[in-house]
């Protein structure tokens, strides 16, 4: 039926892979604008996520009202990004490992809203000696687009089994995109989203949760019969 054994995984890079939380804390500081605690920001919809909480809303909208104030917004989180944003903890040696291992093909897909969204990522990956050339595909969908067809032309593309296949995110769309297009959901609840919105509100399995990085990084190593370190 398919004419390899190869392993898929694909990993949203925002809020999954990089810390973008603190990098958009950094970008509404230096235009005088507060974005709230953690907490509190993985509970917004997304709408309030960028424009600040419910406290921070009136101020933060007004802010942002014109096209120059969210195109600075937007400039410098680009800045931010290209000389501050990190990869969470050991997410850096995981997807080093990845790359290396032959038989397992690695991809990346996006929303960055920053200008040139896929030279930020590669810019990022650098500072963690990660060539973004070395994983097999790497895709920006826009904004208002889900993810499931991507995921889904990346597993056809390879001709890798569905059973094979895994893609990890950090929101319950990453969740509804996976299982959509017939992979293995791998889900954080670290990034955007926190565990109880994901669970309560959009029902995602307590089973597929992964309340902090190193809990996700273990997981997909297992899935994949990799030792730590490897």
């Amino acid at each position: 039926m398919y004419r390899n054994n190869d392993r898929l995984i694909v990993f949203d890079v925002d809020g999954t892979l990089i810390d973008a939380y603190s990098a958009i804390v950094e970008t509404f500081s230096r235009h005088g604008m507060e974005l709230g605690d953690l907490e509190r920001f993985q509970k917004r919809h997304n709408l309030f996520k960028y424009l600040g909480g419910i406290k921070e809303f009136p101020f933060n909208l007004r802010k942002q009202l014109g096209k120059r104030s969210r195109k600075n917004i937007l400039s410098t989180l680009t800045d931010v990004y290209r000389d501050e944003a990190k990869l969470y903890p050991g997410m850096a040696n995981l997807l080093r490992s990845l790359v290396a291992i032959p038989g397992i093909r690695v991809g990346l897909v996006t929303r960055n809203i920053t200008n040139e969204p896929m030279l930020m990522i590669r810019k990022v990956l650098s500072r963690h000696d990660i060539d973004l050339d070395a994983f097999d595909f790497a895709v920006h969908v826009p904004l208002g687009e889900e993810k499931t067809n991507a995921l889904r032309s990346a597993r056809k593309s390879f001709d890798v089994n569905p059973a094979r296949s895994y893609a990890c995110g950090d929101e319950h769309k990453d969740f509804t995109s996976a299982t959509a297009a017939g992979m293995h959901p791998f889900i954080g609840s670290y990034g955007f989203e926190d565990y109880t919105r994901l669970t309560q509100k959009f029902k995602v399995p307590e089973d597929v949760i992964s309340r902090t990085p190193e809990d996700l990084i273990s997981r997909v190593l297992h899935a994949l019969d990799i030792e730590p370190n490897q």
